[in-house]
């Protein structure tokens, strides 16, 4: 008669955890950071078609590394709740600590059921505020947990290294191009102190602006203006082309990146 097979359930969730991470591990870099009129996302992302960065609702965005199928899940969910939200009681009452709570017990559910595998996916939450105070970020890895983030986090890819070296230099106040270069600049950093070039056409840039005059305050920067930016322009957010997109607005969003690199 043969011995049945245990493994505990600390070791179950530690293998677990470790292959969400190792998943997680492989997509590029996404790094968020404060500036002084919003927050601004970048991504390292060439496809110009799949985004890692969308707009959630008004005030919301979302990013994401991971697998495809799995953030993009996600990211329909939450525009779902929002507009649902929204729809039932008020606008104001769509806020990123609701969303980010919602995450939070959809990845804690998957990841401690046995039937289905962890999701490869980390996640983050940002809302602009009426003021830099007011600004919230969450992280929130793939056991649900949640991560209240202030200044700058990055996800995917080597996070810890690029986290460090933006805490190191990231201050408040500053301007988007600052902000933006301090981005590229961690991105282009590999795991062994090295740095490469990293082009406009090899990245996906937005912001969530709090100058904007609409209600929605999310934008993607592109072309000339984002080129601007890296050379040091000082372009304006107003200036630039403009592409926004969510599914609360009835203009759906191309999903994000279907490789997870």
């Amino acid at each position: 008669m043969s011995t049945p097979f245990y493994v505990s359930p600390q070791q179950a969730m530690a293998d677990r955890a470790e292959y969400a991470r190792k998943g997680i591990a492989r997509g590029r870099s996404v790094v968020v950071l404060q500036y002084a009129d919003g927050i601004v996302f970048v991504a390292e992302n060439p496809s110009r078609a799949l985004h890692k960065v969308s707009e959630i609702y008004d005030r919301i965005a979302f990013a994401a590394v991971g697998k495809y199928n799995e953030f993009e899940n996600l990211r329909i969910g939450g525009v779902r709740y929002a507009d649902l939200r929204g729809y039932t009681y008020a606008r104001t009452d769509v806020t990123a600590r609701g969303l980010a709570n919602v995450y939070a017990q959809t990845l804690g559910t998957i990841f401690s059921s046995v039937a289905e595998k962890p999701y490869e996916v980390e996640l983050i939450v940002a809302e602009v505020g009426e003021g830099p105070e007011d600004d919230q970020i969450y992280r929130l890895p793939h056991d649900g947990s949640i991560v209240d983030e202030h200044g700058s986090v990055a996800v995917g890819g080597n996070a810890d290294q690029i986290s460090s070296y933006l805490g190191q230099r990231h201050r408040d106040g500053m301007t988007l191009g600052e902000a933006l270069k301090l981005a590229v600049e961690s991105l282009s950093r590999d795991n062994n102190g090295g740095e490469r070039t990293l082009t406009a056409d090899q990245l996906e840039v937005a912001v969530l602006d709090r100058t904007r005059p609409r209600q929605r305050k999310f934008k993607r920067i592109l072309g000339r203006q984002l080129s601007r930016l890296l050379e040091g322009g000082g372009a304006t957010v107003s200036g630039a082309e403009e592409e926004t997109g969510g599914e609360s607005s009835g203009s759906p969003e191309t999903p994000g990146d279907a490789s997870g690199k």
